[in-house]
This record gives structure tokens, C-alpha cells and sequence, in this order.
């Protein structure tokens, strides 16, 4: 059974960085790409980060040039990179593999 365990989020000031960590239990890893989402407090849940399978990644543009995605296939991980938070960045967020979905992690950007 595949699971996604997801770590690395908190508190943190404006300027700050954050790594977080989706580590995949199971196969197939790396046959599939995996998305970041998030969702901020009332509102919805929305794709912030992806990397296909051939590690190609793409990002929304709220986020570009400040986050940066990546894949450990030998670890069967994803990481987001987050640098330079805002407090917009304020949401939990989730790893997203397939139709899988990990248990969130918050991240809160104040000072």
C-alpha cells in the first residue's frame, strides 16, 4: 500500500526558507511525476509545484524564482525548496502522488 509522509513544515519569519519532505513508501516512484499543493486558510486547494517523471518541473508564478521543487528516486522523496517566504505563502501543504495524498504539513509565515 502506498503511503506519503510529508515533514518539514513550521513557523517561520518573512525572508525565512523551509524545506519540506514527501517521502513515497511502495514502488514506481520514479515512473510518475509528483505535484506540491497547498491550501490557505478559507481558501482552495492549489497546485504550487510539480516534477514529471523525467524531472522536468514547473511551478505557479506566485512561487517562481522562490521555490524549487525536487525528486529523490533512490530515496523515493520530493523535496520543496521554499526560500524568501511571504506570508502569503501561509498554507498547509500537501505532497500529491497519483491519486495519493499525503496528511499535510503547515507552514505559517509571520513575523
Amino acid at each position: 500500500q502506498v503511503q506519503l509522509v510529508e515533514s518539514g513544515g513550521g513557523l517561520v519569519q518573512p525572508g525565512g526558507s523551509l524545506r519540506l519532505s514527501c517521502v513515497v513508501s511502495g514502488s514506481d516512484f520514479d515512473r510518475y511525476a509528483v505535484n506540491w499543493y497547498r491550501q490557505a486558510p478559507g481558501g482552495q486547494r492549489e497546485l504550487t509545484a510539480y516534477m514529471l517523471s523525467d524531472g522536468t518541473p514547473d511551478y505557479t508564478v506566485s512561487v517562481k524564482g522562490r521555490f524549487t521543487i525536487s525528486r529523490d528516486n533512490a530515496r523515493n522523496t520530493a523535496y520543496l525548496q521554499m526560500n524568501n517566504l511571504k506570508p502569503e505563502d501561509t498554507a498547509v501543504y500537501y505532497c500529491n502522488f497519483v491519486n495519493l495524498w499525503g496528511q499535510g504539513t503547515q507552514v505559517t509565515v509571520s513575523s
